[in-house]
Parts: structure tokens; sequence; C-alpha cells
């Protein structure tokens, strides 16, 4: 026998008793980002790994340790995407969506591969629900960004959630704090991990992000950015605070948060859920101004959020909040006899036709397993079909929960007989 094939570490199967959930939770995310005027994007799940060395960043973790990288046969370096919003944005610019007006609200629900360490929450291939709103520079984007998260996590019934706020400054400000960072951490240099040397002098700010123990310890004693904003970034952050306080969103200002992408800017944000372990961000984001100029573009003003589709899923069930029931057939049209499976074959077809959910026995089982499958799938109305049946082109539909009894006739709708 031929040994099995097993999936890849750090994937997950989606099993079709489980993908319900997945249908209901999607559903349920298009219909509150099209409430503050979401519209999707759909981009390719591999681009060109210098949209990603420039977009996110040549000091993060992602780029120098978990992007999945390859040669194509035409020799062009390959990447499947990391991230969402780097493709987003060279999708804008190379079709000019930005030219239909601004602000440009865009969301997508995709996939991404990160080669990490698999553990509760975090795989190496993972989907995202993500949200970005171009051109518009005001604090109330950043707001609005915000509570579109916060909705969703309301909607949904998680109580636990907490939001923690952060400013990282830009490019005016941060020049000025990356000095004092590589002050406070070359008196710190010998006991800092590998990574966090190499990043000392190119990217400092990355050091906060780290998530070593003797790192992060070390960390805790530094320069904090808010304390470092230009008047500009006081004036954005001060205004994002009075939104969010007028809209009743409650938060923490949690210093520490600099997100893991090189492009942000400004505002940083983070929902955290303390339930599902060590990966406890169910969404984060934050402003990212200079990316269109980083890919090419003009100035073009940006924020967002991506938000984890299976932290999100983990959350709920580590709340007991459940998102609905699957689908189940309507009715299953159970047979005796050779011509009696064909008829029963054909009035499921009907039965389909005018909009229900309808099955019939196609493993030829007895009469009785036939029965045992239509109670295992939960069928709401049951109907056996034989030659008499035929004959009076007409059969009892029986009512697996109130046993309740219909007479059906073929000739009529099916559907409107069991209204």
């Amino acid at each position: 026998m031929a040994q099995k094939i097993t999936g890849p570490r750090g994937t997950q199967d989606v099993a079709v008793s489980e993908s319900y959930k997945w249908l209901l939770l999607e559903e349920k995310l298009r219909k509150i980002v099209d409430q503050y005027g979401f519209k999707e994007i759909r981009t390719p799940t591999f681009e060109h790994t210098e949209l990603f060395l420039r977009g996110v960043g040549d000091t993060t973790d992602i780029v120098n340790k978990e992007m999945y990288t390859f040669e194509d046969k035409g020799k062009r370096s390959i990447t499947l995407r990391p991230e969402g919003t780097s493709p987003t944005v060279r999708s804008v610019l190379e079709n000019g969506t930005l030219n239909e007006g601004l602000p440009l609200k865009a969301y997508y629900i995709l996939s991404c591969f990160r080669y990490e360490k698999p553990q509760a929450g975090r795989l190496r291939e993972f989907h995202q629900l993500g949200i970005e709103l171009f051109g518009a520079q005001d604090y109330t984007a950043d707001a609005e960004v915000i509570a579109t998260a916060a909705k969703i996590l309301k909607d949904l019934g998680l109580q636990n959630v907490k939001l923690n706020i952060n400013s990282i400054g830009c490019p005016n400000c941060r020049p000025a704090y990356h000095e004092k960072l590589k002050a406070y951490f070359a008196e710190h240099i010998d006991e800092l991990c590998q990574d966090c040397k190499s990043r000392l002098e190119r990217n400092p700010l990355r050091i906060l992000d780290c998530k070593e123990e003797k790192c992060s310890r070390i960390a805790e004693n530094a320069p904090i950015g808010l304390n470092n904003l230009c008047d500009e970034c006081k004036e954005h952050f001060e205004g994002l605070k009075k939104t969010l306080d007028a809209m009743k969103i409650d938060y923490t200002i949690n210093t520490k948060i600099v997100r893991g992408l090189d492009y942000y800017t400004k505002t940083v944000f983070e929902f955290v859920y303390d339930g599902i372990g060590a990966q406890g961000t169910v969404c984060g984001g934050g402003r990212y101004d200079g990316l269109f100029e980083e890919l090419g573009g003009n100035h073009t003003p940006a924020v967002g959020f991506g938000m984890g589709m299976e932290r999100l899923l983990l959350t709920l069930e580590a709340e007991g909040i459940s998102l609905g029931e699957d689908t189940r057939p309507d009715i299953f049209f159970a047979n005796i006899g050779e011509d009696a499976k064909v008829f029963a074959f054909t009035m499921a077809q009907k039965a389909r036709d005018e909009g229900m959910r309808a099955q019939s026995d196609i493993m030829a089982r007895s009469l009785k397993a036939q029965m045992k499958y239509a109670d295992k799938i939960k069928a709401r109305y049951t109907v056996v079909i034989g030659d008499d049946e035929i004959s009076n082109k007409s059969a009892v539909a029986k009512n697996m929960e109130t046993k309740e009894q219909v007479t059906l006739d073929f000739t009529k709708s099916i559907s409107e007989q069991l209204k």
C-alpha cells in the first residue's frame, strides 16, 4: 500500500463539516464592510518579490525570514503574498483606480503565506480580511477604519477584545527618535539577539517589536515614541483619540505597538484577545502614507487593517459564540425499485429547480439504509417513492421534526406544497 501523503506543516484543511462557519463569517464580514462603503478587490496569490522588499521593508522578519520566494521558469523572483496591503496598492497604481474618486475604499478576503513556527492562531497559510482606505489624510479616516473593525467584533458578539493604539510618528519626526533609540540600545548591544544587533543601525524601531524575551525586557525602558512626535503627528493622534471618545470606542494607549511592517506611519493599532494563547492579536493596522511613493506612485495617504480569519474563529470558539447552523436538505427522496430510483432522482431535480435543497439516493441502498441516511443529514422532509407513488403521481412527505404528513402532488410545485 502506498504511503499516505499529508498536508504541509503549518497548513490547515477546512473540512466539509466546518466550512459553513467560514461561509457564515465571510457573509457577516462582507455585510459590515459594505455598510462603510468598502468594495472588494482581488489580487494574485503571488507577486514579484521586489514588491514586498520595497513595500514591507527589508528589515522586517517577514522579508528576512518568512517569505515563500522562488524563481519561476522565466528566471524571475516570485513571492507568495505574505500580506495584502502591498498587492492592493500595486493593483490600484497599475490600474489607475484612484482616478475613480477619493477616498477609495477597498477590502479583500485572501490567503497569505509566511514561513513561521506553527502554533495556535498562527499558520504558514492563513486567511485575512483586510480593508484599505486611500486618499484621506484626516484623522477621521483612521477612526473610520478602527470603527469598522470595532463594529465587526461587536456584531460578532465578542466582548473581551481590547483596542490598543499608538503613534510612531512620520518621516519628519522619526529620524530624531531613531537616533535616541540607537543611543539607548547601543548601551545594551551585547545583550541583544543577533537580529536586533543588525537592526540597530538600519531600523532600531524594529527592536521594539522583537519577540525575544531579553530584547523585550530591554525595550521596556527605551525612549517612548509619543514623547518625540512632531506637532503634526501630535495633533493627528489627539484628533484620533477625540474621535474615538466621541464614538465611545474604548482604547488603551500602548507605546510598545510598532507593528511588523516598515510602511506604517503615525497611527498604529491592535485589537487583542487574551484567551487564545500567545497569538492574541485578532486585528492590526494603521496608517501608511508613504507606501504609494515607495512603489512608484504619487503621495497618497492611506490607512487600513488586517484581521486574521483563523484567529477570529478561535476567539469566537473560546467565547462560546456560534455563527449559526449549517444548511441541511429540505427534502430527501427515498425509493423502492429501479423505476422509483430514476423517478426519485427526477423529483429531486424538480425540487432543486424550485430553489429547494434536495437529495435522493445514489448509493443503491436499502430503504432502511436510505432513511437512516436521511436522518443523518437532518433532512426536513422525507418522501418514499415506489411503483404506486409513480402511478398516482403523488406521495406522502413526512416532516422529520413534527412528524406531520403532507400528500405531495408531483404535477404541482413541491416547494409551494411544503411551505
